[in-house]
């Protein structure tokens, strides 16, 4: 039996953008922002006030997608999240999250409330999974100096930076 298919897809695919609540130094929406992004900002200082900035990650424009039959036609489950995930102290792992979760798509006639309810719950578990797997490749590092490079050419050239830069 050939096993090629399995190698091509994930049984769960996530994707998501990170902003590392530490590094927002400015709440205040630019005049000429779209609605949509001052909804953006407003999500944002509501997870600060909520979480603070330790150890904590908004995660945005985030999907989790559940594969349920080995057809991408048939059987997949797709949420979009936005929200909070919080590590442990030494940055190394996940320990929390408080996640926005909507089902976005689904191609699942069988769908149910209560599977609907079950992977939504699903999902948390596969966040963390992810942004450990996240933290391993090293792209927290990653971000973490970008974010500290653009922070010292700001402070470097008597600017500021904020969350819309």
């Amino acid at each position: 039996m050939n096993n090629a298919s399995s190698a091509a897809g994930q049984w769960v695919e996530i994707d998501f953008d990170c902003l590392p609540l530490r590094t927002v130094t400015r709440l205040d929406v630019p005049v000429d922002a779209s609605p949509a992004y001052e909804q953006f900002v407003l999500r944002v200082k509501a997870a600060i006030e909520k979480h603070g900035t330790h150890n904590a990650y908004y995660l945005y424009s985030a999907s989790c997608t559940f594969h349920l039959t080995n057809d991408p036609q048939n059987g997949m489950v797709r949420y979009a999240i936005e929200g909070v995930l919080l590590t442990d102290d030494s940055d190394q792992k996940s320990r929390a999250c408080d996640l926005g979760i909507r089902l976005d798509r689904e191609t699942c006639s069988w769908l149910t409330e209560p599977i609907v309810d079950f992977l939504a719950e699903s999902v948390k578990h596969a966040m963390m999974a992810e942004f450990d797997r996240y933290i391993l490749a090293g792209d927290l590092e990653k971000t973490r100096q970008r974010i500290e490079k653009i922070q010292a050419d700001a402070e470097a050239a008597g600017g500021f930076i904020g969350m819309y830069l």
